[in-house]
């Protein structure tokens, strides 16, 4: 795998002008000492095989309604980083904040509103160390391929699209018709902005956020 080093300051720099949204959820401001969080439940049959774990970088189908059974122990800390206002992004920031106000989860919302705050919007996350940091937007595919492999001990998930060559700490959940990997690769004959529809991108949201729960990183969580 490639490495991909930063220029010096680019995680650091230009922090503030980077939008601080608000957040949902239990009322924990974070300020306190947080215990690692856990996976309450299991996820169901036909998840994945447990006699043959996917490898890094697969792709798993999953069967519907599979994760269900698995939901965060209680204040699980999550960001929300977004940039883009297209509709297929608004669908994609509206599944994950369902999400959060239905479990419960402390949720705080960045969004990068111009380029040049793509990088320093993944800085401000990182800062935060939640337990989980999701991703809503093409915009944000290219940065994270450059931040992530540098933050190992950070969980990611990319809702709608996915990086080209995740590390482990990076969850994927998309779906045919969501298949932006980056500016070198772009969006395929196959992307289809119409296949971002609410219920699509709340199972995106569900069956990522089941597997970051429960150890199963670094795959692509593929919808059918």
């Amino acid at each position: 795998m490639r490495s991909r080093l930063l220029p010096a300051g680019m995680l650091t720099a230009a922090v503030a002008t980077v939008v601080l949204v608000g957040g949902c959820g239990s009322g924990d401001d974070w300020s306190r000492p947080h215990a690692k969080p856990t996976a309450v439940g299991t996820l169901g049959p036909g998840f994945f095989d447990p006699a043959a774990p996917p490898a890094p970088e697969a792709t798993v189908t999953p069967r519907p309604r599979s994760w269900d059974g698995v939901r965060p122990s209680p204040d699980y800390r999550v960001v929300l980083l977004t940039a883009g206002d297209d509709r297929q992004t608004r669908t994609l920031v509206d599944a994950v904040t369902g999400w959060a106000e239905e479990q419960q989860v402390s949720l705080k919302t960045i969004k990068a509103t111009k380029p040049d705050q793509f990088i320093p919007s993944i800085s401000s996350a990182l800062q935060m160390k939640p337990d989980l940091i999701i991703s809503a937007g093409n915009d944000l595919i290219d940065p994270l391929a450059m931040v992530t492999p540098n933050h190992l001990d950070q969980q990611f998930l990319v809702i709608g699209a996915e990086l080209a060559e995740p590390t482990a700490n990076v969850t994927s959940a998309d779906w045919a018709g969501a298949s932006f990997r980056g500016e070198g690769l772009g969006a395929s004959s196959t992307y289809d902005a119409a296949s971002f529809t609410p219920e699509r991108a709340g199972r995106a949201v569900r069956a990522g956020a089941a597997a970051v729960l429960s150890g199963l990183t670094g795959v692509v969580i593929w919808l059918d």
